[in-house]
C-alpha cells in the first residue's frame, strides 16, 4: 500500500493555488489542485443589515434579488467594471474563496486575482487584503484584458500586435498588446448590463410594460443580435403594465431587440474603431493577419463578430468559451511565475 506521505500527497496538499476572475456579472475561481473552474457564480452578496453578516453569495444571493425580506440587502459589489462597494466585495470574495477551498489543510496558497482595468488602487488593495485574510502566502493582481488575451491563446509575448475586445458585464475593454504589454488600452461603461437596461427601456417605452433584469437578460440571449439573420425569432416575456399595475405578457421578435441594442452595440464598435485609429501603423498591419479576438459573455451576442468584420474589414473571431477566457488566462499565469511577476499590477 502506498504511503500517505507519498510525493503525490505532498504535491496535492501544498498545491492549492487559486486563479480568480472578479467580474462585474460573475466571479470565477479556478483551483490548481482541481485543475478546473470550481466557482462560477453571480457577483452578488446578500447581507443582514442588522448584523452585517453574509446571508448568501452567488447563485443563492441572486435568487433573493427582488425577493429579499426586510433586514436583508442584496448587493452587486461590482459596478461599471470597478469594485463599487468595497466592504461587500470583501465579504463576497472571502465566501467564494472559502467555498473553493473547503479542505485547505496546511496548504500555503498563492492567489492571482484579475480585476477590471478601471479598478482603483484602494479597491485593489482591499482585494489583496481579503486574500491575505484567507491565509494566502502570495497575492498577485493582474489586468483582465491581459489575461483574457492569454486565456484566448493569443501570443502576447511576440513583438507583433494582437487586439482583444473583452465585453463583460459592466465594461467593454479593448487593448492592443505587443511584447507582454499594452500599446493601446481603453474602456467604456457599456457592456452586458447596459444591454439589459436598453432592453428594459425599449419595452417600457414601446409597450408601457416593466420587466425584471432577469427577464431582460433572458431576452438578450434569446433574441439579441447585432446583424440581421434570415430566420425570425420570437419569444414571450411577462412583466407589469406600468399604468394598470397588472401582469402582462408580450410576444417580442429579434428585429425589435436588435433595435433596442443598437445604441450599446454601436458604442462598442466605435471603441474598436478608436483603437484601430490610435494603434501604430506597423502594429495595425499585424492585425490584418491576426485579426480581432472577442472574449467575455457579451461577445456571444449573435452576429456581433459578423458586424465587426463588416465594419473593420478585419478577421474577427471569438475565443473558445469566451466567458471563461479571463479565469483560464489567470490560471495559466500560475504555471508561468516569471510572466506573472512581469505583468502584475504593482501599487
Amino acid at each position: 500500500m502506498a504511503s500517505i506521505f507519498s510525493s503525490q500527497f505532498w504535491s496535492n496538499i501544498f498545491n492549492s493555488d487559486l486563479a480568480i476572475d472578479l467580474g462585474t456579472a460573475s466571479t470565477l475561481i479556478h483551483t490548481k489542485q482541481a485543475g478546473r473552474i470550481v466557482i462560477y457564480e453571480p457577483s452578488i452578496v446578500a447581507v443582514n443589515t442588522l448584523t452585517h453578516e453574509v446571508e448568501a453569495v452567488g447563485d443563492e444571493a441572486k435568487q433573493l434579488l427582488g425577493r429579499a425580506p426586510q433586514g436583508v440587502r442584496t448587493i452587486r459589489p461590482m459596478k461599471d467594471g470597478m469594485i463599487f462597494e468595497v466592504d461587500a466585495a470583501e465579504k463576497m470574495l472571502a465566501q467564494f474563496i472559502a467555498k473553493a477551498r473547503p479542505n485547505r489543510g496546511i496548504a500555503r496558497t498563492r492567489i492571482v486575482v484579475s480585476v477590471p482595468p478601471r479598478a482603483h488602487q484602494v479597491a485593489r488593495r482591499a482585494v489583496k487584503q481579503v486574500c491575505y485574510d484567507a491565509k494566502a502566502g502570495e497575492v498577485f493582481i493582474v489586468d483582465q484584458t491581459m489575461v483574457a488575451a492569454i486565456g484566448a491563446g493569443l501570443a502576447i509575448n511576440e513583438k507583433r500586435g494582437c487586439m482583444i475586445v473583452d465585453i463583460g458585464g459592466g465594461t467593454t475593454d479593448v487593448a492592443v498588446i505587443s511584447y507582454n504589454g499594452k500599446v493601446f488600452s481603453d474602456s467604456i461603461l457599456i457592456a452586458g448590463d447596459e444591454m439589459d437596461e436598453a432592453i428594459i427601456k425599449y419595452i417600457r417605452e414601446k409597450y408601457n410594460v416593466l420587466i425584471s433584469e432577469a427577464s431582460a437578460e433572458e431576452v438578450k440571449w434569446t433574441l439579441g443580435s447585432a446583424f440581421p439573420s434570415e430566420l425570425t425569432r420570437t419569444m414571450e416575456v411577462s412583466g407589469r403594465d406600468q399604468f394598470e399595475g397588472l401582469p402582462k405578457t408580450l410576444t417580442l421578435n429579434d428585429a425589435e431587440i436588435r433595435e433596442a441594442l443598437a445604441e450599446p452595440i454601436n458604442a462598442i464598435i466605435d471603441l474598436v474603431r478608436k483603437a484601430l485609429n490610435e494603434t501604430p501603423p506597423q502594429l495595425a498591419a499585424d492585425l490584418i493577419d491576426r485579426g480581432i479576438c472577442l472574449t467575455g459573455g457579451g461577445s456571444l451576442i449573435q452576429g456581433l463578430d459578423e458586424r465587426l468584420r463588416k465594419e473593420t474589414h478585419l478577421p474577427v473571431f471569438r475565443a473558445e468559451d469566451p466567458q471563461t477566457a479571463v479565469v483560464r488566462g489567470t490560471a495559466l499565469l500560475l504555471e508561468n511565475i516569471p510572466l506573472l511577476r512581469r505583468i502584475q499590477i504593482l501599487d
